[in-house]
């Protein structure tokens, strides 16, 4: 039989709900991490060139009084 012939008996059946809803709140725990994940790398960036750009600053402004 090829995959053109199959009748409706062959289709497996959709999984049941809880294994669907299980399935679902995988993806909602998954999303949720990766975007508590993602928020904390970009704010670990932003520290990271705030704390630059006050290195740069306190430097300028030595400078600028020292000489």
């Amino acid at each position: 039989m090829t995959t053109l012939q199959r009748s409706k008996s062959d289709v497996p059946a959709r999984p049941p709900l809880v294994r669907r809803a299980a399935a679902g709140l995988v993806l909602v725990g998954v999303v949720g991490i990766g975007l508590y994940l993602l928020i904390h790398v970009i704010e670990t960036i932003f520290v990271f060139a705030l704390v630059i750009a006050v290195i740069l600053a306190v430097l300028w402004a030595l400078k600028t009084i020292a000489w």
